[in-house]
C-alpha cells in the first residue's frame, strides 16, 4: 500500500452531529432573532461634552456617545450612515429625538480615531493564571480564499493583537495592538503592566520562550508581589541550564 492511501485510509472521518432535542433547538433559534436593548442612563446623562475647551471646533458629543454609538455599529455590523440612522431611530423609540441629536456618520468617523475605550475589569478575590497569546487582524486586503486561489496581493495590511485572559473566567484583562510584525515575547511586559491583580502563573506558547520573558516574570512589575511561575513549553532542542528556564525544559 502506498503512502499516499496509507494516509487516506488512517484519516477519521468527522463526527455528524444529530439533533435530538428539537424543541430547545427550534426555541435557541427563535431567541437568536430576540433584540433587546438597554441604554444606561448615565449615557443619557452625559450624552454631551461637558470637558474643558480645545484649540479649533469644539466637542458637541461625548466619548461616552461616541462609544455607544460605535458599540452598536460592531455588535449589529453597521456602516457609519447606517449606525447613524439606527440611532436616529432607537432615540424616536424612547422619546428622545427632541432631547437628544444623534452624531453624524463625519463625526463617527473622525472621533473613531482617537478614542480612548477603558477596559471593564471585574475584581477578582485572589491572585489569577494569566494566558498570553496573539491574534491576527485584516485591516485591508482581499479574503483568505481569494489569497490562497490567486495569491496574495502587495496591500494586504495586517495589526497583531496580544491578548491577556483570566485563565479562570475567561475575562480579557490586557491587550496590546502592534503592527504585523511585533513581536509577541516583547509585548509581555506592557501586557504585565496593565494587570492590577497578582499574578500566580503565566501561561504561553512557545513564541514566549525567551531570556527576557523568564526575567520578567522573575522579576515581575511593581504591583505584583511575588516571581511569577512560568508556563511555558521550551522551544525546539533547547539547552538544559540550571536556572529559572532551564527547569521547565527538564520537566518535559
Amino acid at each position: 500500500m502506498s503512502n499516499v492511501s496509507k494516509a487516506s485510509s488512517s484519516v477519521k472521518k468527522k463526527r455528524v452531529y444529530r439533533v435530538k432535542n428539537w424543541s430547545a433547538y427550534n426555541q435557541a433559534l427563535i431567541a437568536r432573532g430576540s433584540l433587546t436593548l438597554w441604554v444606561d442612563e448615565s449615557v443619557v446623562s452625559s450624552w454631551y461634552y461637558e470637558g474643558p475647551s480645545q484649540r479649533g471646533a469644539q466637542y458637541t458629543y461625548s466619548d461616552q456617545a461616541i462609544e455607544m454609538a460605535l458599540t452598536l455599529r460592531r455588535l449589529l455590523n453597521l456602516g457609519l450612515r447606517q449606525t447613524q440612522g439606527f440611532v436616529t431611530s432607537l432615540w424616536t423609540l424612547m422619546g428622545l429625538d427632541e432631547v437628544l441629536a444623534v452624531p453624524d456618520y463625519s463625526t463617527l468617523s473622525r472621533r473613531q480615531a482617537d478614542l480612548t475605550i477603558a477596559l471593564p475589569v471585574r475584581p477578582t478575590d485572589g491572585p489569577m493564571d494569566l494566558v498570553v497569546d496573539s491574534t491576527g487582524l485584516k485591516v485591508y486586503g482581499e479574503g483568505e480564499w481569494t489569497a490562497r486561489q490567486h495569491g496574495a496581493s502587495t496591500r494586504r495590511t495586517w495589526r497583531k493583537l496580544h491578548l491577556g485572559i483570566n485563565a479562570d473566567t475567561q475575562e480579557i484583562v490586557a491587550q496590546q495592538m502592534t503592527d504585523a510584525y511585533g513581536d509577541d515575547a516583547r509585548q509581555l511586559k506592557p501586557l504585565l503592566a496593565q494587570v492590577k491583580t497578582p499574578v500566580t502563573r503565566c501561561y504561553a506558547d512557545g513564541a514566549y520562550d525567551r531570556w527576557h520573558v523568564h526575567r520578567l516574570l522573575a522579576y515581575p512589575p511593581a504591583q505584583q508581589a511575588a516571581p511569577i511561575e512560568a508556563v511555558i513549553p521550551p522551544c525546539e532542542n533547547a539547552p538544559v541550564a540550571f536556572k529559572r528556564r532551564g527547569r521547565g525544559v527538564s520537566g518535559l
